[in-house]
């Protein structure tokens, strides 16, 4: 098991993930990450989220992979 963080980001700021989650493997951690970004997507908010980032990161703080939500959100119409 290892521990790691889901921050999300935008060009205004940074959305810091304090207690992270404990995945098995890096398989995890992106099955993980998608449910984070789609429940933020899915949220009933007026926020456009096309232009922000998840970044999943370990322990020492280093980047493992990052989600553009637009690659969930796909192209507007």
């Amino acid at each position: 098991m290892a521990q790691v963080y889901f921050h999300c980001s935008n060009s205004i700021g940074v959305s810091i993930d304090r207690c992270g989650s404990a995945v098995a493997d890096l398989a995890e951690a992106r099955d993980h990450a998608a449910l984070v970004v789609r429940s933020l997507v899915m949220t009933p908010v007026l926020e456009d989220w096309r232009g922000w980032v998840l970044h999943v990161s370990d322990d020492d703080g280093e980047e493992i992979f990052s989600v553009p939500f637009a690659s969930v959100l796909g192209k507007p119409h």
